[in-house]
């Protein structure tokens, strides 16, 4: 389990260093103001759907669908489905595109004029970036189901690549439009990376008849994780439009603070991906899979929270040292890292869930948690200005887990309550206790968070040791 997880955590991060150097380029081009914001808020949308894809919205859905089937009827069913949802991707790229006026005013309605129309111009691109990102996670399928995870992991590297290449070329000088197309040759050398792979497993050239049962199956299964993935992203749309108003460039914070806390999930992402698959072919040992995963996570997790939290003003300070506006990047940072833990137990609790075949219960549980941000984030944000967004998020991801954790297999306990006692503790000993006696020189203030993120990582490895066997 960790030696796959680590392959595709060494590919996933080759994508996601490309796609924070994407983020950085561009703040550095054009700084934290309102010509940043309205981009963030054009690639609201292809992010978002992509976001899914890559947490394996699709995949969750079918492996189960894949492995019911022989090879012959999975040639022919994954070949129906390739032409119904290519064409499905197209369909939605071209609503988004014809939409753009009116989603760009409900995405960022705290948006002046002068951004809000580059917006629209760049959304009227970057929506057919859709296509590629839907083929290829579907298919990425078979070689999940087979256990081949790296090809699929490729794609976040090839999506930011052509981006972050053209930022780092024209620097100021980088104009909407064309940055908006590189996107979309991302989106497609994602997918076409993945078509040899996809020949060998059986696509080919098929009729149509009977494609409508097979999607109505395939939607049976993925609606629930739809909606729940849906929840998750109308929350962070949420967010976008009330930092909207909360003044120029508190979007473009927003969007950087979740960018640096995605850079410590690539592990979780990974071993959540290799969790699925396990779990969905080792019934007998779920639970056991479970803890041991829920261990690697919390080793991974709270190191990183921890050093995140300490080194947020001086990494902020390094990365953009010259930018006007970034400093409010710092606690929304600091914040979004207190919260790492608790999201990435949720996350593998609700792959146990998918593993065992429900798909309603993490979306209920996922919905209730949305439900009380998305209510909270209004009147906290007006009391704790853009902190408010964090306090919310934490509202909500307590809720969720909660939910996830009531079910009569986990009654037996999975280790977390002094997992997570140890984590408040440490989490409220970092930033009370150690954060007031750190340096104030940004490079030395990053060197004695990382002493003490290493620190953490030693000494909860060698409490849970998550690779000894169940």
């Amino acid at each position: 389990m960790l030696g796959a997880a680590s392959l595709l955590t060494l590919v996933t991060l080759a994508g996601l260093v490309t796609g924070f150097a994407r983020e950085w380029l561009l703040v550095a081009s054009w700084g934290a103001g309102a010509r940043t914001d309205a981009f963030v808020i054009a690639m609201f949308l292809p992010e978002a759907v992509r976001a899914m894809l890559a947490a394996g919205l699709l995949t969750s859905a079918a492996l189960a669908l894949w492995q019911t089937r022989s090879v012959a009827e999975r040639s022919r069913w994954f070949s129906q489905l390739t032409v119904v949802l290519g064409l499905g991707g197209i369909g939605l790229a071209a609503l988004i595109s014809l939409g753009a006026p009116w989603l760009v005013r409900l995405m960022g309605p705290g948006l002046a004029a002068a951004p809000l129309a580059r917006t629209v111009s760049a959304l009227h691109i970057l929506a057919w970036s859709l296509p590629g990102l839907v083929l290829q996670a579907w298919w990425a399928v078979p070689r999940q189901a087979s256990g081949q995870f790296l090809l699929a992991g490729m794609g976040s590297l090839l999506y930011n690549l052509p981006a972050m290449l053209y930022l780092w070329w024209r620097g100021p000088q980088a104009q909407e439009e064309m940055l908006s197309w590189a996107f979309v040759s991302g989106s497609m050398a994602m997918s076409l990376v993945m078509l040899p792979s996809s020949i060998r497993s059986g696509l080919r050239p098929v009729s149509l008849l009977g494609s409508a049962t097979a999607f109505a199956e395939l939607g049976h299964k993925l609606m629930p994780l739809l909606g729940s993935a849906m929840a998750g992203q109308g929350l962070t749309l949420l967010e976008r439009m009330v930092a909207s108003y909360l003044g120029e460039g508190v979007v473009t914070a927003v969007n950087l603070a979740r960018k640096l806390i995605n850079l410590p999930l690539i592990a979780l992402q990974s071993l959540n991906q290799v969790l699925l698959s396990l779990m969905s072919r080792q019934e007998s040992e779920r639970v056991a899979l479970l803890r041991k995963g829920l261990a690697a996570v919390t080793v991974v997790s709270l190191p990183a929270s921890m050093g995140l939290m300490l080194g947020a003003p001086a990494l902020v300070g390094l990365l953009f040292p010259k930018v006007q506006g970034a400093a409010v990047v710092v606690p929304l940072l600091a914040g979004y890292a207190a919260v790492l833990v608790l999201a990435s137990w949720n996350t593998l609790l609700a792959r146990y869930h998918y593993a065992e075949g429900d798909t309603r219960g993490p979306v209920v549980a996922e919905l209730r948690g949305s439900l009380l941000q998305a209510l909270a984030l209004p009147p906290l944000a007006w009391l704790a200005d853009s902190l408010g967004i964090v306090w919310a998020l934490l509202l909500g991801t307590l809720l969720t887990g909660q939910l996830l954790l009531r079910v009569p297999s986990l009654r037996q306990g999975l280790g977390l309550v002094p997992q997570s006692l140890v984590s408040a503790l440490a989490l409220a000993l970092a930033w009370w206790g150690l954060r007031p006696f750190l340096s104030s020189q940004p490079v030395w203030q990053l060197a004695q968070a990382s002493v003490v993120g290493v620190l953490c990582l030693l000494g909860m490895a060698l409490w849970l040791r998550p690779w000894k066997a169940s």
